[in-house]
């Protein structure tokens, strides 16, 4: 491994911004501090530019194995380097579905062959393979993922008795997609009988309603609070849902916490006239005043993390009708630009980025040596400049998929590097792929 010294960054973390350099030898940071020098370190000038812990993605979906047409993990792990993203958790929906050791074992070894990013893999559950869930390593795993409404893949948890035995049993975090199925269903028949087959995009919301996520999300916080399970709510959709959560205790002492995704954040109902299925997410995406409140939600710490969902399909399945195009986009390319704009727009200070994308996340999973700028931790690290703008197109995306639901979108900041367990994985739009990233750890 190669030696770094990162001249005269303005550091963003721990709640503060401080101009030092960064020396990286081997996988770690060595030394922070003013006036570094480091025989045969490669240098680089980052004055004026912002250091920030790489963002640690705690849901996405790189279809791997099995569904690879749609995305696989050597090009979605490349899309989030370039977006400073460092580490991602991956989503048991592949096919054939993660749901025993042994697939998840497959899956780990197709990470550590292909993934530029460092990763973990969550364990699937479904109706019938308690025993084997209950069989997930904690230190070596990020959770067990629960599917509590269905979405891409079929893996609904609907038995009471399983979902049950999960929160009681698990000694390991469990996250979940939260939407109430039989809401679902009913809305949809709804639908159906008044509109046949000419339902439209602008009718997601509706169908995938507000009273379907708080049903299943209230199930979910009742559970854990009967269990004291560790629980982490994915994707909050409404503003309604984010008083669930406890804004007092300290994260590290929460056993419930919940997550905001960028579309979520950036994207609202009016937006489905011009963008239709390409903003078709699960949960969808709802009104304007539920994006504003779980913004609000994120600054006041109700929710604790932000993270992507990023989940490709073609072009050609997206472009299909609303009833027959499937949920869920790309995102990880252009997740820290969209926050790196709100910030622009006045509506998120900069130590707050840092401390949804990468230290909460360190929290919340207890990844070992990760999340922060310190030294001996590893050097996960993406540089920004805040003042160089491009444009989306077709022409500059790196996932798989080959479209995004930013295309046309101007943003006013640019990720100019990024290291990988002390890696210099990004540079200026070229990639150095002789190392690839490390898995995850957990201290439990």
């Amino acid at each position: 491994m190669a030696k770094y010294l990162i001249k005269n960054a303005t550091i963003v973390n721990e709640g503060k911004q401080v101009v030092a350099d960064v020396y990286i030898n081997e996988q770690r940071i060595e030394k922070i501090g003013q006036n570094l020098s480091a025989s045969g370190a490669k240098e680089i000038n980052a004055e004026g530019k912002y250091l920030f812990p790489g963002f640690i993605d705690d849901q996405v979906h790189f279809r791997e194995p099995g569904l690879t047409h749609k995305a696989e993990i050597y090009t979605e792990a490349k899309a989030a380097v370039a977006g400073g993203i460092t580490s991602f958790m991956e989503m048991p929906n592949t096919v054939p579905n993660t749901l025993t050791q042994e697939l998840l074992t497959d899956k780990y070894a197709i990470g550590a062959k292909k993934s530029l990013a460092n990763y973990s893999f969550f364990m699937g559950a479904s109706n019938d393979n308690l025993e084997e869930v209950l069989k997930t390593d904690v230190k070596n795993v990020c959770g067990i993922k629960v599917f509590m409404g269905s979405s891409t893949g079929n893996m609904l948890v609907d038995n009471e008795k399983t979902l049950d035995g999960i929160f009681k049993n698990a000694t390991i975090l469990v996250a979940t997609h939260c939407e109430d199925e039989a809401t679902i269903r009913r809305n949809l028949e709804i639908f159906k009988e008044k509109y046949g087959d000419n339902l439209t995009p602008e009718m997601h919301p509706l169908i995938r309603s507000e009273e379907a996520c708080y049903l299943s999300s209230s199930l979910a916080v009742s559970l854990a609070k009967k269990y004291n399970t560790r629980l982490h709510i994915l994707h909050i959709s409404t503003g309604k849902e984010t008083f669930l959560f406890d804004n007092k205790t300290p994260l590290k002492d929460k056993r419930i916490t919940a997550e905001a995704c960028i579309h979520h954040l950036w994207f609202a109902a009016e937006d489905y006239k011009t963008k239709g299925n390409w903003i078709k997410w699960n949960p969808a995406v709802k009104t304007a005043v539920d994006r504003d409140q779980i913004l609000q939600a994120v600054l006041d710490d109700h929710i604790d993390v932000i993270a992507t969902d990023h989940a490709p399909h073609t072009i050609e399945e997206k472009s299909q009708v609303y009833s027959k195009a499937p949920s869920g986009g790309p995102l990880v390319q252009h997740a820290f630009n969209a926050l790196f704009e709100l910030y622009h727009e006045g509506k998120i200070s900069l130590e707050r980025i840092a401390e949804k994308t990468a230290h909460n996340l360190a929290v919340c999973f207890q990844i070992k040596d990760r999340g922060f700028i310190r030294e001996g931790y590893f050097a996960d690290l993406a540089l920004v400049d805040l003042n160089s703008s491009y444009e989306v197109n077709r022409g500059n995306l790196l996932s798989k998929c080959g479209w995004s639901p930013f295309e046309g979108q101007k943003f006013n900041s640019k990720i100019t590097h990024t290291f990988v367990s002390g890696h210099l994985a990004f540079e200026n739009g070229v990639f150095d792929e002789g190392v690839k990233g490390e898995r995850l750890s957990f201290e439990r």
